[in-house]
């Protein structure tokens, strides 16, 4: 670990209009997906489940996922940056909520900021490991859409290209990291990757194993909640391309996006006419998104304090 001086965190440079974009962009995805609602079937949808059991449910999801995340993140920082423990790790996580209220990736840079900061590490070489979060992250939810192929080819047609695609990507990146060219190994953002070698990103996949497992069930159990019935091997296919448009920086929380994605992937599985359909659906995902809110909203500001002592402890 090096010693550097306290970062400040960058100021916004970015225009208004891009800044403010993600938010008229996830409005408008929205206002899309409830303007074809029948309101009287969206209202009755949202009446039909036990909010007592969803909200225990959510909470449960919550603190697993915080749990087996940190696990996976302290495993990679721990063995990239510095021996950090895990408990120190669940803190920065937990209070990486907060600013993830407007995107996964805006909590991811949090995360690594914070870390370089309280650790006194460098920002790009931080940087550099939370590239091989990313990248692990990534791997386990391609190795789900792989688990489905066997069970989806022919019928999901964009499965077997896409998964043969990104196979052929990640093939090319694991040799990149076996060669370990001097330009990667001299450069502070992509060191941790090529230091770990496909030994260690094969070590911290299964370290995130566990995480993208939860996060899967955590995706595809608020629509059994509301009677949407999928079946596993077709949830491998399609519960994967939610996760991952729901984490991209497009609109806060994925709102909008995720709702979109899910109408047009799962509203089979959901009962009733076209518009029964539809309502059930996007009760499912938008009061998921409300309920994950809540809780994030509820525990990230008592970690938000504790990251502050740590860092405040450290200087």
């Amino acid at each position: 670990m090096t010693d550097a001086p306290a970062l400040e965190p960058p100021a916004p440079s970015s225009p208004l209009w891009r800044r403010l974009w993600p938010f008229a962009l996830g409005a408008a995805l929205l206002a899309f997906v409830l303007w074809r609602l029948n309101w009287s079937d969206f209202l009755r949808a949202l009446g039909s489940i036990d909010y007592v059991a969803f909200f225990g449910f959510t909470l449960l999801f919550s603190g697993v996922l915080l749990t087996a995340d940190s696990f996976a993140t302290a495993h990679v920082y721990r063995t990239r940056i510095c021996p950090v423990r895990f408990r120190e790790i669940l803190v920065l996580r937990g209070a990486s909520y907060l600013p993830s209220l407007l995107n996964h990736h805006v909590g991811q840079g949090w995360l690594t900021f914070f870390m370089a900061k309280t650790y006194k590490a460098p920002l790009w070489r931080v940087t550099g490991a939370t590239l091989l979060v990313y990248a692990t992250t990534f791997g386990c939810v391609y190795l789900l859409g792989l688990a489905a192929v066997p069970f989806n080819h022919g019928r999901v047609t964009w499965l077997g290209p896409t998964i043969l695609g990104i196979g052929v990507a990640g093939v090319v990146y694991m040799a990149v990291v076996a060669a370990r060219p001097a330009l990667l190994r001299n450069s502070q953002a992509s060191a941790p990757l090529m230091e770990a070698g496909v030994r260690g990103h094969l070590l911290a996949l299964v370290y995130r194993v566990p995480h993208v497992a939860v996060l899967f069930v955590g995706t595809l159990a608020p629509f059994w909640f509301f009677g949407v019935e999928i079946p596993l091997t077709d949830a491998l296919a399609y519960i994967p391309v939610v996760m991952l448009v729901a984490a991209l920086p497009i609109t806060p929380q994925g709102i909008g996006t995720r709702d979109v994605v899910a109408l047009e992937l799962l509203s089979r599985y959901a009962v009733g006419d076209d518009s029964q359909r539809a309502a059930t659906l996007a009760a499912a995902t938008l009061t998921w998104a409300g309920a994950l809110t809540l809780v994030q909203v509820g525990i990230s500001p008592w970690f938000m304090r504790r990251a502050r002592a740590m860092l405040a402890a450290r200087e």
